[in-house]
């Protein structure tokens, strides 16, 4: 099958945006090409590097690239149209935009994705992909992640932090609700944790649809995944909640999550820019929580927040 691959070039801040547009009109798959990845990896505790080619480490465009069936043209249209509106609403840089289009054969470039998608820990958590074979070491949970290329595959330093916290402050036996659940991974996580109830909510279908399927391929049972916004249910209650959500949709929850949260509970927040932690911070104070641990990774923030007795 023939694809219309749409190259963006964007921002850092922006590639998440532009991403986010990308799959509201499209299941085809998502591609981010990003050289402060690479400094992060370069930096990271993984292993050790015998050489960096200097030159993947220059300044460089973001490369954000969605791909449509190449006869489709309404959709193509609908990503164009709400590019340009990004442009000019964005409230943060997002670059030129500037759009590129060819056409690629659909099994090429999902194949080349896949080669460079491995396996890697988050604390005792390994997130592999479905279609590698990964034995774990004594100790290990591992994660089994079939995302298509989109919806959180663990490796963003928002969705890694959100696994690490929840390592910490989960207990066997609790309640987790994963408020935009994406791929499923964080539910996922705390189930294969011991969680004994699991509530996966998110308000896109295809989010809701990857969830389902990753649950399945991890073989859990003790899960729901529902298309809704939490704070419509007030009866849904956990013992953490996981929001990896934009800053400005998390303070939204904070005068309301607490409702969904068991007496002590805790929230993790992510997806918070450094430039807006206190903005969550003080919003979830006013709330009545009290922070008890922050994570940041680049430049990006997580919190553990516990809710008053």
């Amino acid at each position: 099958m023939k694809y219309t691959e749409i190259t963006v070039h964007t921002t850092t801040l922006g590639s998440e945006l532009v991403s986010d547009i990308f799959w509201q009109f499209t299941e085809d798959g998502v591609a981010i090409s990003d050289v402060n990845d690479v400094i992060a990896l370069s930096k990271a505790k993984r292993g050790t590097w015998d050489y960096i080619d200097e030159k993947l480490l220059a300044p460089a465009e973001v490369l954000c690239k969605g791909y449509v069936p190449a006869d489709d043209k309404r959709t193509k249209s609908s990503v164009l149209s709400a590019l340009r509106r990004l442009k000019e609403s964005a409230a943060v840089p997002v670059g030129t935009l500037e759009t590129v289009q060819r056409e690629v054969e659909g099994d090429a470039w999902i194949e080349t994705w896949k080669e460079h998608f491995r396996p890697f820990n988050i604390g005792k958590v390994v997130v592999c992909p479905a279609w590698l074979d990964h034995a774990p070491k004594a100790g290990e949970t591992t994660v089994k992640i079939d995302t298509f290329m989109a919806f959180g595959t663990g490796e963003h330093e928002t969705t890694s932090m959100c696994v690490e916290l929840l390592q910490e402050f989960m207990r066997p036996g609790e309640t987790v609700i994963d408020v935009g659940c994406g791929s499923g991974i964080l539910g996922i996580t705390a189930s294969l944790l011991g969680a004994e109830k699991v509530i996966m909510t998110d308000i896109d279908e295809c989010a809701v649809t990857a969830a389902k399927n990753n649950a399945v391929l991890n073989g859990i049972k003790n899960y729901t995944v529902e298309l809704k916004n939490l704070l419509d249910d007030e009866t849904c209650k956990g013992d953490i909640v996981l929001a990896n959500i934009m800053a400005e949709i998390l303070v939204g929850f904070s005068g309301n999550i607490g409702g969904n949260l068991n007496a002590g509970g805790t929230v993790i927040l992510s997806g918070i820019l450094n430039t807006k932690e206190d903005f969550v911070k003080n919003a979830y104070t006013s709330a009545g929580f009290k922070e008890i641990k922050a994570l940041r990774k680049g430049e990006w923030v997580a919190l553990a927040m516990k809710k008053a007795v």
